[in-house]
């Protein structure tokens, strides 16, 4: 990390179309609704775009790159387990994540009443105060994939700090 910036910045996205007969989770919460999110994994788009954000920020790549789908190990496996393995390269690479600002883009369900629970599974999968993550919801106003209820798109910025063994 020498001559590293003191702050990196990452932004990470991810979109999935909805599936019959999978389970809808967002931000690590399962969400009450006839259709799922297609995807070799849970298909949280929530957690996967701050993973992305994460990963670009230490400029260690993608999700793709560390948990690809060709590979079985991480079939419907939880993103939030995935958050997890991510906070840890990030360490590795000598960084840690100070704060998480997210959104997710949903013209259905309503999202608003998930948003704490979100918070606080993302932050615990973060190791982070939940003062340090934020989820908020909008629609498209019934424009494009997501106003057409086709599927789910999510967008995340995350600061990364040094990390400080002192």
């Amino acid at each position: 990390m020498s001559g590293a910036p003191p702050l990196r910045v990452g932004h990470g996205a991810d979109v999935h179309a909805f599936a019959e007969g999978r389970r809808l989770v967002l931000g690590g919460v399962a969400i009450p609704h006839p259709r799922g999110l297609a995807g070799h994994s849970d298909a949280d788009v929530v957690s996967h775009a701050i993973g992305n954000a994460a990963l670009g920020a230490a400029a260690l790549g993608d999700l793709g790159r560390h948990f690809p789908d060709t590979d079985p190990a991480w079939k419907n496996v939880s993103s939030l387990d995935l958050l997890a393995r991510v906070r840890e390269k990030v360490r590795a690479a000598g960084w840690r994540i100070a704060q998480v600002d997210a959104t997710v883009m949903a013209q259905a369900p309503r999202l608003g009443p998930f948003l704490p629970e979100m918070t606080a599974r993302l932050a615990r999968a973060l190791d982070l105060p939940e003062g340090c993550v934020n989820v908020k919801a909008v629609t498209t106003e019934r424009l494009g994939f997501v106003g057409r209820e086709e599927g789910i798109e999510a967008h995340a910025v995350v600061l990364l700090a040094p990390v400080d063994d002192g």
